[in-house]
């Protein structure tokens, strides 16, 4: 009983993780930059939302369809507390009334041979993140779409439009399909300089 108990959170949170596909919800953007949208969104602390560290979002204008965005944030190894910063490219879809950005980043596979005389394989994948978002005022809430949303995520969809479709679908039932540890708010904030030395 004692091992059920501490594998039972890692089970949690390896079952809620953001859903990664290699397809977003539209097979290309379709909707213009929102300059509201562009400036620096410092995420707002509420309890957990802290857990993966994330602190900053920087949107800027890369197309008249395409926002690049750095996110600032954190992370644990051992004792230390170490910068930990990403880039994506994205772009906004809207189904219904919500608008969803769609977060394009890329990930390294290294697959290893069992022949000795062979290097590894080394390949770059395009992969997709998908989140919900709103703003009012100058608050920013980003809920990201979880793996486990349809039975058909594990699959992997045929292209965008049966991808965009089952999120439609599953919004209209009222199903949950956000995942609640990625479930952040930021707020707009004019970019911090650094610090000069002395």
């Amino acid at each position: 009983m004692k091992r059920l108990l501490l594998i039972l959170p890692v089970v949690v949170l390896l079952y809620a993780c953001p859903y990664e596909a290699p397809l977003a919800l539209e097979p290309a953007p379709v909707e213009p930059v929102d300059s509201s949208l562009l400036g620096y969104w410092y995420g707002i602390i509420k309890d957990g939302s802290d857990y993966f560290g994330i602190e900053a979002l920087e949107i800027t204008r890369k197309t008249d369809s395409l926002y690049a965005i750095t996110r600032y944030g954190k992370a644990v190894k051992g004792d230390m507390v170490l910068p930990d910063t990403a880039y994506f490219t994205g772009f906004t879809s809207r189904i219904n009334d919500q608008l969803f950005m769609n977060l394009e980043s890329s990930i390294v596979l290294v697959s290893t041979n069992t022949r000795k005389s062979k290097q590894p394989e080394v390949k770059t994948q395009t992969i997709f993140y998908i989140s919900a978002f709103a703003v009012r005022h100058d608050t920013m809430t980003v809920k990201t779409i979880t793996d486990n949303f349809s039975p058909l995520a594990r699959k992997g969809f045929k292209n965008s439009e049966q991808l965009k479709k089952e999120v439609q679908t599953a919004i209209e039932q009222k199903k949950n399909i956000y995942d609640d540890i990625y479930t952040l708010s930021y707020r707009k904030i004019e970019k911090p300089q650094p610090l000069k030395p002395m």
